[in-house]
């Protein structure tokens, strides 16, 4: 087969000559919004050829595309709840929408108008964000395979983020929850998400024997999250600083005692009991069910004359007393799992103006001799 050549062809047109294949003169056309951008496209087919790679179809279409990289990308590196968010995204909201535009034409006009009518649909800025980064990725790997020449996302103005207003309990809010659970079937679940702000799949994952009870520490090794017809499914937690040592409270320890003393109880008398040495479980041994915790968290704020809250504001709440409280920052980000003390100081931002007050009366009494 002759050498292919190339040639570019007028404004967003380049032409890839292949050669005669099979008696016939083959060649290809590479479509793009500019000649500069067809040129780049016209190197990358160039770079292909050398490497002895076919060029791609012009005619793929963005729906084809998005689907084969859900399957051959998004699902063997993701874990299962991003791929589910990442497969809800794509399918529910840019395929139907953009679905048939050929991927090597889409422009980011089409992109900013779906963008629009999802925010004129009702969704949330937070919502258009996460789509926006979604389909950066993919098509971020579509400029790596020379699929495009560009990622037309770098060309749209996404929404800003909106940070939710946090919600944490007060020192004295802390109090009446922990007076209100006493003697609930739960209680130690209540007490070690409000004392060291462990997620809610990292408490229903725990085993009794990551609990040492002579050092009152506990080790956080895994998370579980329900898969739609997997039921619960345990993981490695996201990040490395996920897997950690936390020192429980007095309190903490006290209420694991009695909660294993309740469960054995509870095992002893039921008929039928799965033993997976799970500490938090429903009344046969399985994983304590998230909708029932829920219901039953809100049940218990009722009865304590607390407002509303989400089951994760007890970890907001647990960091935010321990940070007012002077405790060091390092720490805290360490006891919650943050990759980095910067993200700990920026989520609980709330809080560091106390901290500035504190540390500035410090200092006054070290020098008012005080201390």
């Amino acid at each position: 087969m002759k050498a292919p050549s190339f040639r570019a062809a007028g404004d967003g047109v380049a032409l890839l000559d292949l050669g005669w294949q099979d008696g016939q003169r083959k060649r290809k056309a590479l479509y793009a919004r500019t000649q500069k951008d067809a040129l780049h496209k016209l190197d990358a087919a160039r770079r292909q050829v050398s490497d002895g790679i076919q060029p791609p179809p012009e005619g793929k279409r963005l729906g084809r595309f998005l689907e084969d990289w859900l399957r051959d990308v998004a699902r063997p590196t993701l874990r299962q709840g991003s791929y589910e968010r990442y497969h809800q995204a794509l399918t529910l909201h840019v395929i139907p929408a953009l679905g048939q535009r050929v991927l090597a034409r889409l422009a980011a006009q089409d992109v900013q108008a779906l963008y629009s009518r999802r925010l004129g649909a009702g969704a949330s800025p937070n919502t258009v964000v996460q789509l926006h980064r979604i389909l950066h990725r993919a098509l971020g790997d579509a400029v790596r395979w020379g699929l495009v020449s560009r990622n037309v996302c770098d060309l749209v103005d996404a929404p800003r983020a909106q940070r939710k207003e946090m919600q944490a309990l007060s020192a004295d809010e802390a109090r009446e929850l922990i007076r209100a659970v006493d003697g609930d079937p739960n209680e130690a679940l209540y007490v070690l998400a409000v004392t060291v702000g462990m997620r809610q799949g990292e408490l229903l994952a725990l085993r009794w024997a990551d609990i040492d009870f002579d050092t009152s520490t506990v080790q956080v090794r895994r998370t579980t999250r329900r898969v739609k017809g997997q039921g619960y499914v345990d993981s490695e937690p996201k990040t490395a600083s996920g897997r950690r040592n936390i020192t429980l409270s007095h309190t903490a320890i006290e209420a694991l005692r009695q909660h294993r003393a309740r469960q054995v109880e509870q095992r002893l008398a039921a008929a039928y009991w799965e033993d997976h040495d799970s500490v938090f479980t429903n009344e046969i041994g399985r994983t304590f069910d998230v909708r029932s915790l829920r219901r039953g968290f809100q049940t218990v704020l009722r009865r304590a004359g607390l407002p509303a809250l989400r089951f994760h504001d007890l970890r907001h709440s647990a960091a935010s007393l321990l940070l007012a409280q002077g405790v060091n920052a390092k720490v805290v980000q360490e006891m919650l799992g943050h990759s980095a003390v910067a993200f700990t100081l920026q989520v609980y931002s709330h809080v560091v103006p106390a901290l500035r007050a504190d540390a500035a009366d410090k200092m006054d009494a070290i020098f008012s001799g005080r201390v």
